[in-house]
């Protein structure tokens, strides 16, 4: 452990490093990890999205005991990314922790509240085990437990199929402890559309509408990472409270559709907001996210050629992989996408948000949540202050979360729980289908 004194000569150190410091220009630094392990001391860095509970669910169905995350579970095959040494030695201060329960090409289908209820069960169980972590349900809680050198322990619901058209089951979600849902995931849900889906609504039906006023209303982040366009911009016309973007990066440097265009970083100003860049290799690479286009585009012409003849098609497959060797994105690439949202909006819209353990490989230099401080580092290396550096760590997270908070105690003051129903709202989109 660094002493309150270490801790402040490190950071005094460091400021001072940076004073005076004008523009952007790459240049080098005395600052070194340990300078930025400092900073994570003071600002609890908070990661907005990390997959280890689905890991339960799918390598050994939520058995708590045949996965030992006090050990390195880096040894395990297929690795996994997270462990409480590593954690420690990324300097995580908070982790959302994602109740992800996959979603079918319906949107959703009955049970789904069950399992997402089983995965919350699964995250309370996995906290109590490890006296490292503790349950945080506010920004005061995650300064607590910060402060008490524990990793506070949040819970994240990706995908508004969880809740089955039903704000009740939003409302007991949120007694449970989460605090925030993915509007959606990869595919389109009866009342909103998804990033990766062919758009059916064109953003958010009534019932969507109703879904947004009672998480405001609730005290819970409505997380804009999925989403297609047009529900960014309705939920942004909508809000009452602040957003996130719980894992997602900038579209103008991948166009990927699960990143953020910049007309909608524009708009984070209006309610504030974060947007929490992520560490998936093909929302930060343009060229990898081409790859991966251009390999599918591949497949369909090879499987046209040659058919059922699996031979022939592995055949050409493996030879045009060989031609087209797979690129890998980069921890400056990353730092890239930080960049970017800087320019086009400001310091106070960026966090982190790595989606370990939901990827099969993290990029270069950011391979596992031991790799947090390199990252800042490089950042400080461009440039970033000391203040900055805090505010992406944690500090604009802790920001929005308490102006959310403050949000819902005003709209709780001025209407009770949403009575409304899907099948009533939605009718006419229901009898469309």
């Amino acid at each position: 452990m660094v002493s309150r004194a270490g801790v402040a000569i490190c950071l005094a150190a460091f400021v001072s490093g940076f004073s005076g410091c004008a523009g952007r220009a790459h240049k080098a630094t005395s600052v070194d990890r340990d300078d930025v392990m400092a900073v994570f001391a003071e600002t609890p860095l908070i990661d907005g999205h990390n997959d280890v509970p689905w890991q339960y669910r799918e390598r050994v169905s939520n058995d708590l005991d045949a996965i030992d995350i006090a050990s390195d579970t880096s040894t395990l095959q297929p690795p996994m990314h997270t462990d409480l040494n590593r954690l420690r030695q990324g300097g995580v201060g908070a982790q959302f922790w994602s109740v992800y329960i996959p979603v079918d090409e319906e949107g959703g289908r009955p049970g789904d509240a069950a399992i997402v209820i089983d995965q919350i069960d699964l995250t309370h169980r996995l906290i109590d085990r490890y006296p490292d972590l503790e349950l945080a349900l506010s920004a005061k809680d995650i300064e607590r437990i910060h402060r008490q050198g524990k990793i506070a322990s949040l819970l994240g619901m990706e995908g508004g199929h969880s809740i089955e058209n039903s704000l009740a089951v939003l409302r007991a979600t949120y007694d449970l402890g989460a605090r925030y849902m993915t509007v959606t995931h990869s595919s389109n849900i009866p009342w909103a559309d998804s990033a990766t889906d062919e758009p059916l609504i064109g953003g958010l039906t009534p019932f969507g509408v109703e879904v947004i006023r009672e998480m405001n209303r609730l005290g819970m982040f409505v997380d804009l990472s999925h989403v297609s366009p047009d529900v960014m911009h309705q939920t942004l016309d909508i809000t009452e409270s602040p957003i996130i973007f719980s894992h997602s990066s900038a579209r103008a440097l991948c166009d990927h559709p699960r990143n953020v265009p910049d007309d909608v970083l524009l708009r984070l100003p209006e309610t504030d907001g974060v947007v929490m860049v992520t560490f998936v290799q093909s929302y930060v690479s343009e060229e990898l996210r081409v790859w991966y286009e251009d390999r599918q585009a591949e497949r369909r012409r090879q499987r046209e050629a040659h058919g059922e003849n699996e031979s022939a098609y592995d055949t050409a497959m493996a030879a045009w992989a060989e031609a087209r060797p797979q690129p890998r994105a980069t921890l400056a690439q990353v730092a890239d996408h930080i960049d970017h949202i800087r320019d086009v909006v400001g310091i106070d819209y960026i966090g982190i948000g790595g989606d370990f353990d939901g990827i099969g490989q993290g990029p270069i230099g950011l391979e596992d949540v031991s790799t947090y401080p390199d990252l800042f580092l490089e950042l400080a290396n461009r440039g970033y202050t000391n203040a900055e550096l805090k505010k992406i760590a944690g500090e604009n997270l802790l920001r929005v979360m308490r102006k959310m908070e403050k949000a819902s105690k005003r709209i709780q003051q001025e209407r009770g729980p949403s009575g409304a129903r899907f099948e009533v709202l939605d009718a006419e989109f229901i009898a469309e289908d």
